[in-house]
Formats: C-alpha cells, sequence, structure tokens
C-alpha cells in the first residue's frame, strides 16, 4: 500500500469534503459530499446521472477541500485528478469504505435514495492529488 498523502489523511478524515467541477465554459460548480480513503485515494459515490459525473467526463481536474454538510469551507483546497469508476465490484468496495465511515447514516441515506431515486444508479468518484 502506498505511502497516504498527508493531504489524503486531512480530507479524509472531514465528514464532507467540497468537490469542485468545472463546466466547459469554465465556472466553478461546488458539491459538498462524503468521502472515504483507500490506498492513497479519496473516494466518493454519487448519483451516475449527476451533474458532476458530466462534468468530470468533460474535464477530469477537480478542486477538493474539507467543508460542511452545506459547502462551508473548513480547510484548504487542493487540485485533484478524477476518474469515474463505474465497474461493480469497485463500486462495491467503496460502498464498504462508505459503511465503516458513516455507519448507520450511511445505511440510512442509502435507504432513503434507493425508495426516491430515478433509476440511475451509483458511480463512484476517484480523487488523485495532484
Amino acid at each position: 500500500m502506498p505511502d497516504m498523502n498527508p493531504e489524503v489523511e486531512r480530507l479524509g478524515a472531514s465528514q464532507y469534503i467540497l468537490v469542485t467541477t468545472y463546466k466547459k465554459d469554465g465556472t466553478a460548480v461546488p458539491t459538498p459530499v462524503w468521502v472515504s480513503t483507500s490506498g492513497g485515494k479519496l473516494f466518493v459515490l454519487t448519483d451516475a446521472g449527476a451533474g458532476k459525473i458530466k462534468r468530470i467526463r468533460n474535464r477530469a481536474h477537480v478542486v477538493v477541500a474539507p467543508c460542511d454538510s452545506r459547502g462551508g469551507s473548513q480547510g484548504a483546497s487542493v487540485d485533484a485528478a478524477a476518474r469515474i469508476i463505474d465497474e461493480p465490484s469497485e463500486l462495491a468496495r467503496i460502498d464498504e469504505l462508505h459503511k465503516a465511515k458513516y455507519g448507520l447514516q450511511y445505511r440510512a441515506m442509502g435507504l432513503f435514495t434507493k425508495l426516491f431515486r430515478r433509476g440511475t444508479g451509483n458511480v463512484g468518484i476517484e480523487l488523485t492529488i495532484v
């Protein structure tokens, strides 16, 4: 396992991180998300139809920072490269990482999204600090 980057440790210790993606015209779009870590990388799960996924497909460069649930900054931001993950075994691994970190809160949110989701499913985002 690679040595843990201090930035990954700092961001992974946060309850939420702010992932800022960019529209084609360069407009920044910040979104607070839950995050887990493994192997020196940060991982996020999100709806496959989320706007941030489309923006990452167009531009993999993102900026991440610790934040509160409403996106209020709680520390310095860093650049990262985002990779979309849709492989079921990798998604299951990220799901387990999130379950371990967030426990009952994560499970309850999962049940809520299953009941009210439009059916697009989840994808993961792997974030590598650059």
